[in-house]
Formats: structure tokens, C-alpha cells, sequence
């Protein structure tokens, strides 16, 4: 079925009728969305909007990651075919999952840029969807927090990093993809206790509470163990999941604007976030893909599959009954 299927598929991301369901289309043709599913600003019916922020003004290193969601999205063509591996549901088929799109704004006014991803977002929640954001440099993460815990409270932050991004920083108009979540902790909208790092390699001694799971822990511990530490500390409480893709190696992840040695392995990656099954979260994004950086294209594979991924764990939450 699946061959007959691709001899007539094309385009997928504007035909499909279904939000529903594998797509067969060839994966080196047609027009791209995130996992072939259908590009449309409706939300009515929609489990997850996935959707694009190319941003990458607030970036304190090498630039490029405004191109981060178009290539991941064009990455995710590779995995569109099949439920995804390890998991033993097929969130596409079960979930209505669109491609929202992009946020429009505009660059020349970039003061204006984070009231307006936090609108972006709030339009999702408010139809009853979670979000998956590509992003974009990691400053995104706050405007989208911001939507969240007006809809939640404070939300517990399971972060994937090689930086804390949580260096002092009291003024809330400067935009800077290494301070945002020291704004977020400190304005309320997070709550430290219930948050975690993990594959963190660069000093900052002031954790602000916030639990921390360095790489040489998870490496010397393990994936499981490393499991099992996160859902301890976050309970179930509703959760965000960001991943910057620089907590992976650069082996693994060239692509980014500050890579760091020591860091995790695409399979740690792979089995952490499975194993995280059954944590309470409520979105979630995968930031700081930086194409120029890559010519091979695997930091978007990457990239891709940790939002597959996300996608999976918003599902397998569903699939608990959790409001």
C-alpha cells in the first residue's frame, strides 16, 4: 500500500486532507513541511501545532539559525514514512498534528519581536493545541514560556543544553540567548524547583535552584538513571521541554553557533527523551539549528528528530487522559 500510495503522493504538505497519518510522498520531492503534514492556520480539531520561529537576533556567536526551520522541516522528510521508531504508538496516526507555519514579524523592529512570538503562541493554546517550535536561537524560549504560564502558572523548564543561559540579567528589554531563562526564573513564570537541566558543560555557579544534570553526570550515570533523576524532580507538574541542539556534541551537532565539546550522544539523546514518557508536559521546542555551519546536513537531522521526538511525548501524555 505504502509503494501505491507514493506513486500518487506529492506535495502532501498542501493536499493532504487528514492530519492524520503516514505520508509516503517521495522524500527527495515535493513541497516541505514538518513531516509532510498539511500547512494550515486552522487550528480547529488540532492536538499539536508545529511551527517555525526564524529568529536569530538575540545570538551571542555565530548567526544562522534563522534558517533552522526550513531545514529541519526539510530534514523531517526522512522520517515521514513510518510511526516513529521506539515508541509503541504512532502519534501521526493518532494525533491531528499541522504545520502552522511561521511567525511573521518584522526584523527591523526586533523590540517588537517577543510581545509578538508570545501572541503566535497564545493563539495555539487558546484553541486547545500544544505548540512544537523550531526555532531560531534559543531567546525564543521566553516569549513562548511567557504563553504558557499565563495558561498554566509556573511551568517546570526540562532543559537540553550545554549552557545554563541563566546568567544575570535584570533587564527585561535586552534580548539574549544566554540570559533568558534567569528573566524567566526571576519573573515567576518558571519554577526552579521543579526544573531541570541536563548536559550542561559551562560554568555558572549560580544555579538559582534550578536542578542541574551536567554531561560527565549523564555520562557516567547513564541514560536511565538519568531518566529517573528528571522525573523525580519534575513530578507532574506541567513541564516545557526545550532543546538546544548544542547539548550534543559537536560531533553530532556541528551546526550550531556555540558548540562545546564532552557533550551527549544522539543515542543518550534518543533514550532520554524516550524514557521520559509519561512526564507531564505541555509543549515544547528544539532551537539553535544553524545550517551554515553544517554542509552535511546532520545537526538538521538532529534537529528534526528531537522534534519528532517532543511530538511523541505530547502524544503519549494524550494518550493518558491528562487535561
Amino acid at each position: 500500500m505504502a509503494l501505491e500510495d507514493a506513486k500518487h503522493q506529492v506535495d502532501q504538505a498542501f493536499t493532504r486532507e487528514d492530519p492524520k497519518g503516514p505520508s509516503f510522498e517521495n522524500a527527495f520531492g515535493g513541497a516541505t513541511s514538518f513531516l509532510r503534514r498539511r500547512y494550515t492556520k486552522d487550528l480547529t480539531g488540532v492536538d499539536i501545532a508545529v511551527t517555525g520561529v526564524p529568529f536569530d537576533q538575540a545570538v551571542t556567536n555565530r548567526p544562522g539559525t534563522r534558517l533552522g526551520p526550513r531545514a529541519i522541516r526539510e530534514a523531517s522528510a526522512l522520517q515521514a514514512f513510518d510511526p516513529p521508531y521506539g515508541w509503541p504508538f504512532d502519534v501521526l496516526s493518532e494525533r491531528a498534528i499541522i504545520d502552522y507555519g511561521d511567525l511573521a514579524f518584522d526584523y527591523g523592529h526586533v523590540a517588537q519581536f517577543p510581545d509578538a512570538l508570545t501572541a503566535h503562541i497564545r493563539g495555539i493554546l487558546q484553541a486547545g493545541a500544544a505548540s512544537v517550535t523550531l526555532g531560531g536561537d534559543h531567546y525564543i524560549s521566553f516569549p513562548i514560556l511567557k504563553a504558557y504560564a499565563e495558561k498554566y502558572g509556573p511551568i517546570s523548564l526540562l532543559q537540553f543544553d550545554a549552557h545554563s543561559d541563566t546568567w544575570q540579567d535584570d533587564d527585561l528589554s535586552r534580548i539574549d540567548h544566554g540570559t533568558m531563562f534567569y528573566k524567566a526564573v526571576k519573573s515567576g513564570i518558571v519554577d526552579p524547583a521543579r526544573s531541570v537541566q541536563v548536559g550542561i558543560r559551562t560554568t555558572n555557579p549560580d544555579t538559582l535552584g534550578v536542578t542541574v544534570i551536567d554531561a560527565a553526570e549523564v555520562h557516567a550515570d547513564g541514560a536511565q538513571a538519568t531518566v529517573e533523576k528528571i522525573k523525580s524532580v519534575l513530578g507532574d507538574a506541567p513541564t516545557y521541554l526545550t532543546f538546544d541542539i548544542d547539548a550534543l556534541d559537536p560531533a553530532y551537532a556541528p551546526g550550531t553557533g556555540t558548540p562545546v565539546w564532552g557533550g551527549l550522544t544522539s543515542a543518550q539523546c534518543a533514550a532520554m527523551l524516550r524514557g521520559l514518557a509519561g512526564i507531564n508536559i505541555r509543549g515544547g521546542d528544539v532551537v539553535e539549528v544553524s545550517p551554515p555551519f553544517d554542509t552535511t546536513g546532520v545537526t538538521a537531522i538532529a534537529g528534526a528528530h528531537v522534534a519528532t521526538e517532543i511530538l511523541c511525548l505530547l502524544g503519549a501524555r494524550m494518550r493518558g487522559g491528562t487535561a
